[in-house]
């Protein structure tokens, strides 16, 4: 059995101050609140949150690590399938990333942009941590060319005039605060979190319109109702989410990665408590409750969902792969060539080898993420050469 280290002195204060500001917040809230909100307080409450404060969540050091704190392959197969875009827009495109991460991306894929011969007009980061914002800014003053450097911006909010160009957003729908529900023997219920002593429980109550309808609307895809007792997590929000995040878009595409399901496999009746779960020091931790500010709390992508909210937007489907099959179909091995021919060592080859498995190994990242595509107003099927799953949603 893994054993995660204990909190040090310092961590302990910052979880326990957020933890007094929770217990606060749910009694002036009249004793209880809903997951959700729990779950909005605990990653993004200002100064405190998991995403909000000042520890370091990515790569070997942090908690998790995502495909583009890897290297530079994957920005560089991104490129080679939004640059086409780019392209169709003449010049006229921005690029919009949700949540910047450690502003790796943004940094690989604006090179990669370059060499590419085609950059977009501006690179946006919409990142709601101001910790997270200052990170990024200097990792794109230390390493970006001034001329790249300057098109970057971060904004408070969507884009709020027309626009055209590109979203992408790489595990930020997983961490979109998720209603918790509970299928009762009549009606659907929701998940709220209680204080008893200084502990967090979990407690019911009657679901709301917009959750009961959500949830029944899955419950009609799926070839039986979901049993007494099932419980699992929806995001009824999401197609407001989405239609936010674009703002004005006039043409474009949308891109999202993520691990998930389609909605048959998300709910299958295996499946009785859902994908919640938390993760501190790359182990998955049960407890969401625990350690507030602490961990990262997390819950799968319903990709059926996401293709509702989609084109629900407006958008046409483009295509939904494995990450290893959309890689592959965007220059994978290409990138990964050029990347072996410049090793000045064996070291350094073992590395690029070792991205190219991380980033696709069925045991790794390959499978378990998942990337969906949409466009309006320009061609992106080409994007999604290999492996379609669409079948599947």
């Amino acid at each position: 059995m893994v054993t995660i280290p204990a909190p040090d002195e310092d961590a302990r204060a910052h979880s326990d101050t957020l933890r007094a500001g929770l217990q606060q917040f749910i009694a002036a809230e009249g004793g209880r609140i809903p997951f959700s909100k729990f779950m909005e307080l605990c990653l993004y409450a200002p100064g405190l949150g998991y995403y909000s404060a000042g520890a370091r969540k990515f790569g070997a050091a942090g908690d998790f690590v995502t495909a583009p704190e890897l290297g530079a392959l994957f920005a560089q197969c991104l490129s080679e399938a939004t640059a086409p875009v780019l392209r169709q827009l003449e010049n006229t495109g921005d690029f919009l990333e949700i949540g910047g991460g450690s502003g790796a991306l943004a940094v690989d894929l604006m090179q990669a942009f370059e060499a590419q011969g085609i950059l977009p007009r501006t690179y946006n980061i919409l990142e709601p941590s101001a910790d997270l914002r200052e990170r990024q800014a200097e990792r794109v003053r230390d390493v970006l060319p001034a001329h790249l450097a300057q098109r970057i911006t971060w904004l408070d909010g969507p884009l709020s005039e027309p626009w055209r160009g590109v979203v992408f957003a790489n595990e930020v729908i997983d961490a979109l605060p998720t209603t918790r529900f509970v299928i009762g023997e009549d009606e659907v219920f929701e998940e709220y979190v209680e204080v008893e002593g200084d502990e967090f429980i979990v407690t019911t109550q009657p679901a709301d319109a917009l959750t009961t309808a959500a949830v029944r609307n899955i419950e009609s895809r799926l070839d039986a109702p979901l049993a007494e007792g099932y419980r699992s997590e929806v995001l009824p929000q999401l197609p407001y989410w989405v239609q936010a995040v674009i703002g004005p878009m006039e043409a474009g595409v949308m891109v999202f990665a993520d691990y998930g399901y389609p909605r048959r496999a998300y709910y299958h009746p295996s499946r009785t408590d859902g994908t919640l779960r938390a993760f501190r020091r790359h182990h998955v931790v049960s407890d969401v409750l625990a350690w507030p500010g602490l961990q990262d709390i997390t819950a799968s992508v319903d990709f059926t969902a996401l293709a509702e909210a989609g084109t629900g937007a407006g958008f046409t489907f483009a295509g939904y792969c494995t990450q290893a099959d959309f890689l592959m179909a965007n220059g994978l091995e290409k990138f990964a060539s050029l990347a072996e021919s410049a090793c000045a060592d064996e070291i350094a080859h073992l590395r690029v080898r070792e991205q190219v498995k991380r980033l696709t190994l069925p045991s790794e990242m390959g499978e378990r993420f998942q990337v969906m595509g949409f466009s309006h107003g320009v061609d992106f099927e080409a994007a999604f050469l290999l492996g379609d799953r669409s079948y599947s949603l």
